[in-house]
C-alpha cells in the first residue's frame, strides 16, 4: 500500500510459510538481487534468503544471520528467517525493476509506481475471508489467484 494513501498496489492472499520474492537490480551495480520472504500464522513477515552475483554496497552477511553459500555464480545468505515485520520499500526506477513474484507471477512495480514509497504488511484472516477470495480476488491479486 502506498504511505501516501490510496489503493494497495498488490495483494497477495498468502498461507502460512509462503514466500513471495523481491527482485530488483542494485542501484549502483546493476547486478540482480533476490530477497525471499515468507509469513507466519500471526501475519509477520520474515526475510529468509537474499541472493545476488557480487558484493555490492549494502550487501553480505551479517554477523548472525543466516550462512553464506555459492548457488553457481550467485552468493546466498540462506536460512535467515529474520523477523521483518512491516516494511516500506522506495520502489526504484524502470531498470531498478523492483519486482514482486509470487506463485509464477510477476508484477514489476517500478513500472506501476517508480519512487513511490510502499508499505509491505500482512494480517491472518479467517478462512471464511480467505474461501471468499478464492471466488472474488481482490483487484490488486495478480493472475486473479
Amino acid at each position: 500500500m502506498p504511505v501516501q494513501g490510496g489503493a494497495p498496489l498488490l495483494v497477495l492472499p498468502m498461507e502460512v510459510g509462503e514466500t513471495f520474492t523481491i527482485h530488483y537490480y542494485h542501484s549502483v551495480e546493476n547486478a540482480p538481487i533476490w530477497e525471499v520472504h515468507s509469513l507466519d500464522a500471526s501475519g509477520r513477515i520474515f526475510i529468509e534468503e537474499e541472493r545476488y552475483l557480487k558484493f555490492g554496497a549494502g550487501m553480505g552477511k551479517m554477523p548472525g544471520v543466516g550462512h553464506m553459500v555459492r548457488r553457481g555464480p550467485y552468493e546466498v545468505i540462506e536460512g535467515m528467517h529474520m523477523a521483518t515485520g512491516d516494511f516500506v520499500l522506495r520502489i526504484g526506477s524502470p531498470g531498478v525493476d523492483h519486482t514482486v513474484i509470487w506463485r509464477g507471477t510477476r508484477t514489476n512495480l517500478s513500472a506501476m509506481a517508480p519512487h513511490m514509497a510502499v508499505q509491505f504488511s500482512a494480517e491472518p484472516v479467517s478462512r471464511l475471508y480467505r474461501k471468499w477470495r478464492r471466488w472474488v480476488p481482490h483487484e490488486a491479486t495478480p493472475g486473479g489467484q
